[in-house]
């Protein structure tokens, strides 16, 4: 499958940060982190494919594809290794590019997000893409917002503007990285990385509980730090965000990367 352009934004100067973000949203949820990193970093918020201002994609496209997207952008910026910092979708996609293209990453930082599913969860993960080409994106809106953010915080107008985000959505698109989501295996190659790597999860993520991410993730990179962010749910660069924003500038701007 062919490698697509994506669209991103770009700030700062110095060696490359990419930032990966959640499926349904784009390159421009993440709060202070790309400021932050620009300080000493140049910095680049990438839409993913089917997101935002990149080209439309359809299902099946495997996740494998998505990380071949990412690879083409680090190599088009032409100053790579890269370090990588995924949320989410962001965060398994982030995995597989260190996998399939390790000379392309020179850290990596995945956010809310495991390495890898149990089969029965698949056809589930599946659904949430399949719910919204039968019903539109509103469909899958509500519950997206529930499974995002605490409850005390869905009246914050961050949260209006996610929702904003979702219903503009190409249903395609969520439903290609639904079913991309849903193929993730990358726990069993993990062991062979060999990057500096920061696995952070949300205290109060339901989306993707701590446990999972350091089962699934953490534990099978060798060496990687695990932190836990209190009180933070999945959306944690949002609601969260200046705890996210401390923990990933206090790595990668710590010399790791």
């Amino acid at each position: 499958m062919t490698a697509i352009p994506l669209h991103g934004r770009a700030i700062g100067a110095g060696p490359p940060v990419i930032l990966l973000h959640p499926v349904g949203l784009d390159g421009g949820f993440w709060g202070g982190l790309p400021a932050a990193l620009a300080t000493a970093r140049r910095v680049v918020s990438l839409d993913l494919a089917g997101h935002g201002a990149s080209p439309a994609v359809l299902r099946p496209r495997p996740i494998e594809a998505y990380a071949d997207d990412v690879a083409l952008a680090i190599r088009e910026l032409g100053a790579g290794p890269a370090a990588l910092v995924g949320l989410s979708f962001g965060g398994m996609i982030a995995q597989m590019v260190a996998i399939r293209h390790p000379g392309l990453v020179s850290a990596l930082v995945p956010c809310g997000c495991g390495g890898d599913f149990p089969d029965p969860v698949r056809p589930m993960l599946r659904e949430r893409g399949l719910v919204a080409e039968r019903g539109g994106m509103a469909a899958v809106v509500d519950g997206t917002i529930e499974r995002w953010f605490t409850e005390p915080f869905r009246a914050d107008p961050a949260v209006q503007r996610v929702r904003d985000r979702l219903l503009a959505d190409d249903v395609a698109g969520w439903s290609a990285g639904w079913h991309a989501i849903a193929g993730l295996s990358a726990t069993p190659h993990l062991p062979a990385l060999t990057v500096p790597a920061l696995v952070i999860a949300g205290e109060r993520d339901v989306a993707t509980p701590p446990a999972m991410s350091e089962a699934t993730v953490a534990r099978a990179i060798p060496g990687a730090a695990f932190q836990v962010l209190p009180g933070a749910p999945h959306m944690m660069q949002i609601e969260a965000e200046a705890a996210f924003t401390a923990a990933i500038t206090g790595f990668l701007l710590g010399g790791v990367a």
